[in-house]
């Protein structure tokens, strides 16, 4: 994560807004979810999150503002069967989160962690869940576009009323 950091800050330009967006949503029953496959779900869930927080702020405090986000997951807020290993590495990656936005709020970083609850409309969901995918006609499935949209609105807000966290889900999400 240094190294990548480092290639953006040195060949690109300075980072403004850092998003940390892997998916993990693996179910394995409790008493099938091995050592392994626990942390290595928690390790990119949360691990990874922490890591691309910590550089990203690293590069952003000395210049007292950027924003960073970190997308979560219903499993964010709650667990389900099946999930504990998802549940617990979003459950981590907020309280990340939250930690981040209180210790660099004051050093002009905005950081905010983004749910995102239920499917979004991209080549795996369309062939995958394809009845799910036919929802998009009704706006019922998460359009990519929108989801960016809200980000951006996010790096954009004021200061005096900074979002932490940010629910999106289409309306037919029973939530």
């Amino acid at each position: 994560m240094v190294a990548l950091i480092d290639t953006i800050e040195n060949e690109v330009g300075p980072i403004e807004v850092a998003v940390y967006n892997i998916g993990t949503n693996v179910n394995f029953p409790i008493r099938e979810t091995t050592a392994r496959v626990f942390f290595k779900v928690w390790e990119m869930a949360c691990f990874g999150g922490f890591l691309m927080g910590r550089e990203a702020a690293k590069r952003m405090v000395p210049r007292g503002r950027g924003t960073i986000l970190f997308t979560g997951a219903t499993a964010s807020v709650r667990g389900r069967p099946g999930y504990a290993a998802f549940a617990s590495g979003k459950h981590g990656l907020r309280a990340v989160a939250q930690s981040m936005a209180r210790e660099l709020g004051p050093e002009g970083i905005h950081v905010a962690h983004v749910v995102i609850d239920g499917a979004i409309d991209t080549a795996w969901i369309r062939e995958n869940f394809p009845d799910r995918a036919a929802l998009k006609s009704q706006d019922g499935v998460l359009d990519p576009e929108a989801i960016a949209e809200n980000y951006w609105l996010l790096h954009r807000q004021s200061r005096s009323a900074w979002t932490h966290e940010l629910d999106l889900r289409p309306w037919i999400e029973n939530w």
